[in-house]
């Protein structure tokens, strides 16, 4: 996986993602990192890429020709056109399959707008996906494609160094990661559960199927309608939704068959 970022902060995505396990990734040559300094195709004088909006209006927009010219020289280098993804908040919102949907690709460009965004003409013209990482503002596009770059690259071969990991983490069959214990085996007088010391790997991954089930159902019950369960599985959250409805109602509902 090939990540090449349009930005007008190179330092601050670089030295972001070369550390940890991106870092280790990237230098063992699992992935690639380029920022491309949109600063460097100015034509003004004194390296401007913005300038005052049409129509009036608070701040400053990014110019179309440094973005384009970019994009276009990377693309000269490549040998072709790679999906452009924009960070802005009126974009999809991103997750887990999308970055799986992503992770496919070979070569990707995350174009960081800056200011109060990018002259629409460039986005037009260059801009082949829309994402966002939530419906709030930053300050610029930077920090989102991090966050996705980083997002992304777990789900690449060889960046983990257990690839099942990112198999079994949270949104993985669209449920929340079951919790997770460590030694000692007591601290402050809670206990790890039995199952995890058992050695049986049948019942704990049984267990951990339920915890995940049920925090999905505490903390996102949104993301069940698409979680792939199968039939024992269904009827175990089946049999916690009718236990909710005891704990709000106070009564007690039929056991399901």
């Amino acid at each position: 996986m090939n990540y090449h970022i349009l930005t007008l902060f190179p330092e601050m995505v670089l030295e972001g993602l070369n550390t940890s396990i991106i870092g280790r990734a990237s230098a063992a040559g699992k992935i690639s990192i380029e920022a491309v300094n949109i600063r460097d195709y100015t034509k003004e004088k004194h390296g401007h890429v913005d300038d005052a909006p049409y129509g009036g209006g608070a701040g400053m927009v990014m110019q179309a020709a440094p973005v384009c010219d970019a994009y276009e020289d990377l693309c000269r280098k490549l040998g072709k056109k790679p999906r452009v993804l924009y960070m802005t908040p009126q974009g999809r919102v991103f997750n887990q399959k999308i970055a799986e949907e992503l992770a496919k690709e070979e070569d990707l460009v995350f174009l960081c707008g800056h200011y109060e965004g990018i002259d629409e003409r460039a986005l037009e013209l260059i801009v082949t996906d829309f994402l966002s990482v939530g419906d709030y503002v930053l300050t610029g596009g930077e920090l989102p494609a991090m966050v996705m770059i980083d997002c992304i690259s777990r789900l690449v071969p060889g960046v983990l160094n257990n690839d099942a990991s990112a198999e079994e983490e949270s949104f993985h069959d669209n449920l929340l990661e079951y919790p997770q214990y460590t030694r000692p085996e007591e601290y402050r007088g809670m206990k790890v559960p039995e199952v995890l010391l058992s050695g049986h790997h049948k019942k704990i991954h049984e267990w951990r199927r339920q915890q995940s089930i049920r925090r999905t159902l505490e903390r996102r019950p949104d993301l069940l309608e698409d979680a792939n369960l199968d039939k024992k599985e269904r009827k175990f959250l089946e049999e916690l939704i009718r236990e909710q409805e005891e704990e709000k109602t106070g009564e007690d509902l039929p056991k399901l068959p």
